[in-house]
């Protein structure tokens, strides 16, 4: 699979590193402190954005990006794309794949979305090539000491910083903690959050106990975040017709949302999903 076609998507002009970087095949497991639940995941092989998806990057698909966006006043070529919903993130990686003429990976139609798992077009990760990216082999909270790799609060700056600005991990990845969350495939607890979908890596405001490769936030679809953006994925997940790769599972999402009995206060199950 060829993952440098098209240089406005992948590298940007100036040649800054911006290319999808190939993630090895793996084994991570997932830890879920709200559910305390606890699973192994493996993984095959996948190409990862080297960044979170450029201000230019977005452009170069989508003219102009969504007004709301506060770089628009910005011309750095390495400032991310940010405020973007789940819905918009999506939408755009299917542009980015007719683009580039590649089956999309998603079929939208409303608010419902289904992914064919088979797909090489661009995607969001799931969580568990989210994470599995994230770590690059180490296991620890982190990939490195905070101040080389992250924007946090620590840093005290006032807003997003250009993308690549601090130390990568050993994949070659930027940013994958701090500066922007980013916005992950999978629902972040289909019984509790409805059609919350789950966010992942911390933001440049957030403190150090939220900036670890573990730690998980979910936000609605339709949100407007200011320190939100997106990381592009592509790689097939499974077989053509399959409804399960790397991590996520429809089923699993159907029979959580489907807990029966009491549900505690403030839960919000999505009831309807097909398996």
């Amino acid at each position: 699979m060829n993952h440098s076609d098209g240089l406005s998507l992948t590298e940007d002009d100036d040649g800054n590193p911006l290319a999808l970087r190939e993630v090895p095949a793996g084994r991570i497991t997932l830890r879920d402190a709200r559910t305390n639940g606890r699973r192994e995941v493996d993984l095959r092989p996948f190409a990862i954005g080297a960044t979170t998806v450029t201000r230019a990057q977005w452009q170069a698909v989508h003219r102009p990006g969504p007004v709301t966006d506060p770089a628009a006043t910005n011309h750095d070529s390495r400032v991310p794309a940010h405020q973007q919903t789940w819905f918009e993130a999506v939408t755009w990686c299917n542009a980015a794949s007719t683009t580039q003429g590649i089956g999309a990976a998603y079929t939208i139609e409303g608010r419902e979305v289904h992914w064919d798992v088979s797909s090489t077009g661009y995607r969001l990760p799931t969580e568990a090539e989210w994470e599995h990216a994230c770590r690059a082999g180490t296991i620890g909270p982190r990939y490195g000491e905070l101040p080389r790799i992250a924007w946090t609060a620590a840093n005290r700056v006032s807003g997003v910083q250009p993308v690549a600005s601090k130390e990568p991990n050993a994949f070659g990845l930027f940013d994958m903690i701090g500066n922007l969350w980013e916005w992950c495939w999978d629902y972040a607890d289909t019984a509790r959050y409805a059609d919350y979908r789950s966010l992942r890596g911390a933001g440049w405001a957030d403190p150090h106990y939220s900036a670890r490769a573990s730690v998980r936030r979910g936000s609605a679809p339709d949100a407007r975040i200011e320190d939100v953006g997106l990381r592009v994925v592509r790689g097939a997940a499974g077989p053509e017709g399959s409804d399960l790769g790397q991590g996520w599972s429809a089923a699993a999402d159907a029979r959580r949302a489907a807990m029966a009995g009491p549900l505690p206060m403030g839960w919000t199950p999505l009831r309807g999903l097909k398996p």
